[in-house]
């Protein structure tokens, strides 16, 4: 499901982030470009990352 229209970023691409190392906002946004345009975005992709690490 895309999370990100704007720069067209996915569950699976924050993940992907995720498993990569990145664990905080601001590293998902510079790594990925989520919520840099529109911002509307970023409650749900930080839900999403925070999923994520949950999970681990």
């Amino acid at each position: 499901m895309y999370v990100c229209i704007c720069k067209g970023v996915t569950e699976k691409t924050i993940q992907e982030a995720a498993k990569s190392g990145v664990n905080d906002y601001k590293s998902l946004r510079d790594k990925t470009g989520v919520a840099s345009q529109c911002g509307k975005c970023g409650s749900d992709a930080k839900n999403c990352l925070r999923q994520h690490a949950i999970s681990q």
